[in-house]
């Protein structure tokens, strides 16, 4: 497989692929100062045929990740989880959706397409995220929570069960979601406060 991008993130995405016996093709990426990743060679213009193998985006930022999406021509690798995580068999990953070292994903939770279900994260039962979603290392998410797309919920974070976070959103680090959040919004705290809303994921 390709895997798009050489950063950090490229790192632990290359970590997760090799805990599947799988084998990493090419590493690719915009920067051209970036010459290569631990072993590997790092493309900067791939060829159409380099792209018939299938992708991975190894970038952590979602509006990036969404944007490098939308031009890739190529099929995108399906949902893959880190050989330590525990994914329930009833679960749904969509392509691209990564599930890192430990995390932890329940029974009948619905993932989307490129998000990044971090290290050693919980996401409960039942949950539904929508496509672009970043869980960062070791937030949770109880029961039935809803995450809408793009959103971003930072280290250590905690939503209580049932509870609706729209698209776009950003939920800071260690913050606690006790109550349904609108779209674009930025949260801080115990409990979150709302600090702002953008009304578009642009700004």
């Amino acid at each position: 497989m390709n895997i798009y991008g050489a950063s950090g993130h490229g790192k632990v995405i290359i970590d997760l692929v090799q805990s599947r016996m799988l084998e990493v093709h090419h590493i690719i990426d915009d920067n051209k100062v970036i010459t290569g990743l631990y072993d590997y060679e790092v493309i900067h213009d791939p060829s159409p045929e380099i792209l018939r193998k299938k992708t991975i985006i190894a970038v952590g930022d979602n509006k990036t990740r969404r944007k490098i999406s939308q031009i890739i021509k190529g099929e995108f690798f399906r949902g893959i989880s880190h050989a330590t995580a525990v994914v329930d068999e009833t679960v749904e990953l969509g392509n691209g959706t990564v599930v890192m070292a430990n995390a932890v994903v329940n029974a009948d939770a619905i993932i989307g397409k490129h998000c990044i279900l971090n290290t050693a994260c919980v996401v409960e039962h039942d949950c539904f995220l929508e496509d672009f979603v970043h869980v960062s290392p070791g937030a949770v998410l109880s029961g039935g929570v809803k995450v809408g797309e793009g959103t971003h919920l930072g280290i250590g974070a905690l939503v209580i069960p049932g509870k609706k976070i729209g698209k776009w959103c950003t939920i800071g680090a260690g913050a606690v979601i006790i109550g349904d959040i609108p779209d674009y919004a930025t949260v801080v705290g115990n409990p979150g406060r709302i600090i702002r809303i953008t009304n578009t994921e642009n700004e």
